[in-house]
């Protein structure tokens, strides 16, 4: 009885996630600019990403970057970008039309900031 109650909730808890999260993290839906800055003069900086978000899932709107991830109902976005090889693990949130956050990716890491197209 125990078990099947612990599914049950759990049951639940996923479904209410799963038709929660959509409508409120539209609010986020768009064309997004990014600006990527890193905090290791090694590393290349102000490289500018475009990336769409459609019912809060992040993808690319371009060939050469692949960016998948999330927005929340708050705003909070946990986004990877890859390219090649290189690929770079960013989170941060967004309010309105703007964003920031920090990303990482192997030897580097730094800043982004977004602005709503």
């Amino acid at each position: 009885m125990i078990t099947s109650r612990k599914s049950l909730v759990a049951a639940s808890l996923l479904a209410a996630l799963g038709f929660a999260t959509p409508s409120a993290a539209a609010t986020f839906d768009g064309d997004w600019n990014v600006q990527i800055t890193s905090s290791n003069a090694a590393c290349s900086s102000g490289a500018s990403v475009s990336i769409g978000i459609n019912n809060g899932q992040v993808a690319s709107n371009s060939a050469t970057v692949t960016a998948s991830g999330r927005v929340a109902d708050a705003g909070n976005i946990s986004v990877t970008l890859a390219s090649g090889m290189k690929r770079a693990v960013g989170t941060g949130r967004l309010s309105g039309t703007s964003g920031s956050g920090t990303w990482r990716a192997a030897l580097c890491s730094g800043t982004w900031t977004a602005q709503r197209n």
